[in-house]
């Protein structure tokens, strides 16, 4: 439990993050951890369907719900004189969601037309977070499509989802985060009176998907039917935050220092310069997010570029910037630019109460420290030239995943297919 009472707001957020993602789904269920995420919206032993909603946006709130790799989070901000009924409806579902055939049928099709609306009918659908990990890849956790399968979810049973919500969401298994305005004393008092009764149950092991890192480059290219432009996407794999936080940091300002903003190398370079891509980006996590997953983690690099370009012409002056970086690091200016904009938008993020609890009850569930999300703005402005230079010259000793998004030119069956292919 997190609490972090803030008087300035006039409002009041919770959120539940619970300790299973796409992860941790079982092979022939793909695509589960999302499902059951819906799932957890539609009734509870106390409320009927839609009542959750109509209780919170009847309060003027606002709520959601998104499953990662490694959790999957519940959240709503209301204002603050409505903390309890925030704390009844995440504890009424935590207890005992409404599990019923008539929902998890309709669930099924509404994350069927999700994946048809996000993936199977939208140019690069999918890029580069569900095509990429199989090339990079090579266990089913890690590798395999966090959407999920049509066919596996259609098989999915009120019994898997039984099994499943037993496993994972027990309350032990669950990071419960309060923040706005409310009073320490009376937020337990209320914590207690709605989670206490909650009944316990066994916490499951958590397993390791550690793996080993490729030794050579992959490859792999994927036609897209609607993609106007060629693409491709470079993943690599990142340090472990908990054992070298400071090398993954000097990675995360690695990819800014190359494509963030109009004087980094890569947009200097490739855009502006060359022109030889229309858009560049690079980062840490599979999202575009730091810190939002245990180990391993991916850094990528994806790029746009017109037809006329050879994905190996843009391949290799991302390995050439990488070389330079590697040997001269960046400037102290330039790094320091870089760690400025990177704290200004983190000081942002933390103004927004939903922000900062998101923020918090991440960092505690993945990491175990809650204060990282706190402590970061001053953990990126110490990474110096050397450290980035040294993330730069890890990425061009291992091997990689590199995807090319190939455009077809044509509507090749994007709907019903077994989608193979956040939430």
């Amino acid at each position: 439990m997190l609490l972090a009472p803030d008087p300035s707001t006039p409002v009041v957020a919770v959120a539940v993050h619970v300790d299973v993602g796409f992860r941790s789904e079982p092979e022939g269920r793909t695509g589960f951890a999302h499902l059951f995420e819906h799932l957890m919206f539609q009734g509870s032993e106390s409320l009927e369907k839609l009542a959750h909603f109509r209780h919170v946006q009847g309060s003027g709130g606002v709520f959601n719900g998104s499953t990662h790799q490694d959790y999957t989070d519940y959240f709503e901000v209301l204002p603050a004189a409505a903390l309890e009924r925030a704390l009844f409806l995440e504890a009424d579902r935590l207890r005992a969601p409404l599990l019923t055939e008539e929902n998890l049928r309709n669930q099924v099709d509404v994350v069927k037309e999700e994946i048809r609306l996000n993936v199977l009918s939208r140019p690069y659908g999918g890029f580069p977070w569900i095509l990429l990990p199989p090339v990079l890849y090579d266990t089913f956790p890690n590798a395999h499509n966090g959407y999920g399968d049509f066919s596996e979810l259609e098989q999915a049973t009120l019994d898997d989802a039984a099994g499943f919500f037993d496993s994972y969401y027990a309350p032990g298994n669950a990071v419960l985060t309060v923040a706005g305005d409310v009073s320490a004393t009376e937020a337990i008092k209320l914590i207690e009176k709605h989670f206490g009764d909650i009944p316990e149950r066994a916490v499951p092991t958590r397993p390791s998907f550690a793996e080993p890192a490729p030794s050579t480059e992959r490859r792999q290219a994927v036609p897209d039917a609607h993609a106007p432009l060629p693409a491709l996407a470079l993943g690599y794999r990142l340090p472990d935050p908990t054992t070298d936080l400071d090398g993954y940091l000097a990675h995360t300002l690695l990819g800014s220092v190359l494509t963030d903003g109009e004087a980094a190398r890569l947009q200097e370079r490739l855009v502006y310069g060359e022109g030889i891509v229309t858009d560049i980006s690079a980062g840490s996590g599979l999202f575009g997010s730091p810190l939002d997953a245990r180990d391993p983690d991916t850094f990528t690099v994806t790029a746009v570029h017109p037809p006329t370009v050879d994905a190996d012409r843009v391949v290799r002056a991302v390995d050439e910037e990488l070389d330079r970086l590697a040997t001269g690091g960046p400037d102290a200016g330039e790094l320091s630019r870089i760690s400025a904009r990177w704290s200004a938008s983190l000081f942002h993020e933390q103004d927004r109460v939903m922000s900062r609890m998101l923020a918090l009850g991440a960092r505690e569930l993945l990491y175990g420290r809650a204060e990282l999300a706190a402590e970061l703005p001053a953990r990126l402005a110490a990474i110096t030239p050397a450290q980035v230079a040294e993330a730069a010259g890890k990425l061009r000793g291992q091997g990689r995943a590199v995807l090319v998004i190939e455009p077809t030119g044509a509507d090749e069956g994007a709907d019903g297919v077994d989608a193979g292919d956040q939430q």
